[in-house]
């Protein structure tokens, strides 16, 4: 069970993110607060995995959440939720011991795939990636809302379309290829195939 805490002032979106995540058999959310102070009185005395936090709160930011953390509690490990693209502010986020960094316009599996792969120490982060999982796909229609697919399993499916090995999308994607193998026994369960081939037939059906 990964123990999740999340800090962040806006209540609406915050709950949202609680509801997201408790309905993951191995996620448990044991705390949500309005701000950085709240969270780090919490974690000084309680059993947190990963934290969840926003940069812009009151009393104590996203910022203050990190270096308290990487300095009292190195053991947690803090994704950063930011509804800023910019570079310099993910550079920061990293510079001060971010184990993750993503947008709060990201489709959602990307969040839990996230926390997954920090939990585990596998987590690959870079700006490009950041970008990547919040960048809108043009493939919304009837076959997509059918099968449930996130963003980023119409392009896997699509780069499998291609030819790409999981060792190769991995690499165009900045993922671990583990993410790309998760990914596509996903696709493979959410689409009734068992095989690339019946896979590339479903893309072609789906004009993919």
């Amino acid at each position: 069970m990964i123990r999740i805490a999340i800090a962040d002032d806006h209540t609406l979106f915050a709950k949202g993110i609680e509801g997201l995540l408790e309905e993951q058999d191995d996620f448990e959310v044991c705390g949500v607060f309005a701000n950085g102070k709240e969270l780090i009185d919490y974690v000084k005395d309680a059993t947190v995995d990963v934290v969840l936090t926003d940069l812009n709160m009151p009393v104590l930011d996203g910022f203050g959440v990190l270096q308290h953390i990487k300095k009292h509690q190195n053991s947690i490990k803090v994704v950063v939720l930011s509804m800023y693209d910019e570079e310099k502010i993910f550079k920061e986020s990293i510079k001060k011991g971010a184990d993750g960094f993503i947008l709060k316009d990201a489709d959602p599996d990307e969040l839990i795939f996230t926390i997954h792969e920090v939990f585990e120490g596998r987590h690959m982060i870079n700006f490009d990636r950041v970008i990547e999982q919040a960048r809108p796909n043009a493939f919304y229609d009837s076959f997509r809302d059918k099968y449930k697919l996130s963003r980023r399993e119409v392009q896997i499916i699509s780069l499998i379309k291609d030819g790409l090995t999981n060792k190769e999308i991995a690499q165009k994607l900045g993922l671990s290829q583990n993410t790309i193998e998760t990914h596509r026994k996903n696709i493979h369960q959410k689409l009734g195939v068992s095989t690339r081939v019946e896979l590339v037939n479903k893309a072609h059906e789906m004009n993919l």
